[in-house]
């Protein structure tokens, strides 16, 4: 048997304790990091509808 250090011993174990550890790994990253593309007309409509925010906002009235 070939080497194995104690942290690939332990990641080993713990996928035969928790078989569906790697797609739960995989859904949690596709909650956070994996995004649809861009629709640019759609972005560009909504970049058209926002309000143009004053440079400081609590002198308004100047």
């Amino acid at each position: 048997m070939l080497y194995q250090s104690d942290i690939t011993q332990f990641i080993n174990q713990l996928k035969q304790q928790k078989p569906t550890l790697e797609e739960e790994q995989r859904r949690g990253r596709s909650l956070l990091w994996d995004k649809q593309p861009i629709d640019l007309e759609e972005r560009a409509t909504q970049q058209q509808a926002r309000v143009k925010q004053n440079p400081y906002v609590y002198y308004q009235n100047f």
